[in-house]
């Protein structure tokens, strides 16, 4: 029988990917969105979408939109690092209602931001959540909250991940927006973090294949279930900056330092420069993902060999590169 998914959160770079996963795999996807139209214009590559117009905030329009599917996925995220404690919890209970009137498997795409530094630097899933930042305190609430439901019939699936880079990425990213230039010739890389300090990225399409596969098997899935997804590490973060210029063909292109100076003096004047501040610390310290459960659970991992992960992330951010850039290989295929 063909599976069904309501997908909150759609024109964000998970929600969207993670459409494509289930669509390329047989799932018929319903999307909530406030402007369907708009939002179905600016997807309209994804073709079979069902959309349905209502506010992620408002508790009855999920629970409508969620009729009948066997999947919730909870991909909204507040614009930017604002207003997280204003909007993440109560988008997340619309979300909770939603799946526990269809009786649907909630997923959440989960972060390292729970974990604090006594946790660094290899995480498991049963690592201690001792955030030392109020968005690390609001993700810690949000899954303690999905505990919770899980203990009153909700099944609950949770896979936490590193950093998002991709071709259909929101700009809404780190890589975007602190490592290169979307819509501009390729020049040079900026890289936030310190180099010796490891940093662990999602690629999307990747992270997304891994969703699918668990769903598949969601009948085998504990009530409250966690992964962790590896995805790219880089044991010297720096080296992603590496990567990238040589993807772009400009393998001695600037490594530049990313303007943390301004950012401080601009903090007070902004909230998402202050939000950037108290994360820094996921840019100084090393933190990496363990991945050996759901490698044991699903036999693999979905892996993008890197330089095409990266040439295709360059293309979907509109990134002229230089005439020395390797062909473009295209996106891996997945075998299931």
């Amino acid at each position: 029988m063909t599976q069904s998914a309501l997908i909150v959160g759609i024109t964000g770079g998970i929600g969207g990917e993670a459409a494509r996963a289930l669509i390329a795999n047989g799932w018929k996807v319903r999307a909530l969105h406030r402007n369907p139209s708009e939002a179905a214009r600016r997807m309209a590559e994804l073709g079979a979408i069902e959309w349905r117009k209502g506010d992620a905030l408002s508790s009855s329009d999920v629970v409508a939109a969620a009729t009948g599917v066997d999947v919730v996925l909870h991909a909204a995220n507040p614009p930017g690092y604002r207003n997280w404690k204003g909007l993440a919890l109560p988008m997340l209970d619309s979300s909770i209602a939603a799946a526990r009137a269809a009786g649907a498997h909630l997923v959440l795409p989960g972060t390292v931001y729970n974990f604090g530094p006594d946790a660094f630097p290899r995480l498991t899933e049963s690592a201690p959540q001792r955030p030392l930042t109020r968005k690390g305190a609001i993700r810690v609430a949000m899954e303690q909250r999905l505990e919770d439901a899980s203990r009153s019939g909700v099944k609950v699936l949770i896979v936490r991940a590193g950093d998002f880079f991709g071709p259909h990425a929101s700009g809404n990213s780190w890589f975007a927006q602190g490592l290169v230039k979307p819509g501009r010739p390729f020049r040079a890389v900026t890289y936030p973090g310190r180099h010796d300090a490891g940093h662990a990225w999602a690629y999307l399409p990747d992270l997304a294949e891994t969703m699918v596969r668990l769903l598949d098997r969601r009948a085998e899935l504990q009530p409250f279930e966690v992964f962790h997804f590896a995805g790219h590490a880089f044991e010297r973060g720096v080296a992603l900056a590496d990567a990238i210029r040589r993807a772009a063909g400009m393998p001695d292109a600037p490594v530049r330092r990313f303007p943390w100076l301004a950012i401080y003096a601009l903090a007070p004047f902004s909230e998402t420069f202050r939000e950037m501040i108290e994360m820094r610390y996921l840019w100084t310290e090393t933190v990496l993902l363990d991945n050996q459960k759901l490698v044991a659970f699903l036999g693999s991992e979905p892996h993008t060999p890197l330089d095409v992960a990266l040439r295709d992330t360059l293309s979907g951010l509109d990134i002229a590169l230089s005439e020395q850039a390797p062909s473009a290989v295209g996106r891996a295929a997945f075998r299931r």
